[in-house]
């Protein structure tokens, strides 16, 4: 069974877990409505996406 020598110190366990944090979701405003959406999606509220609507929401409901 493999035994550590030494004690690992927090200082290198935590650079060692530095990039296992959580990223922040990237979101950028819509064009069209302003409401905020996620990139290279159709935008929830008003279903508008590069410039054109591409879903009518109004039949949606």
């Amino acid at each position: 069974m493999a035994v550590p020598k030494k004690k690992v110190s927090r200082s290198k366990r935590n650079m060692r877990r530095a990039h296992d944090a959580l990223k922040s979701h990237a979101y950028g405003e819509c064009s069209n409505c302003g409401e905020m959406k996620k990139p290279h999606n159709v935008c929830a509220s008003c279903g508008h996406y590069d410039g054109r609507e591409v879903v009518d929401m109004d039949a949606a409901v």
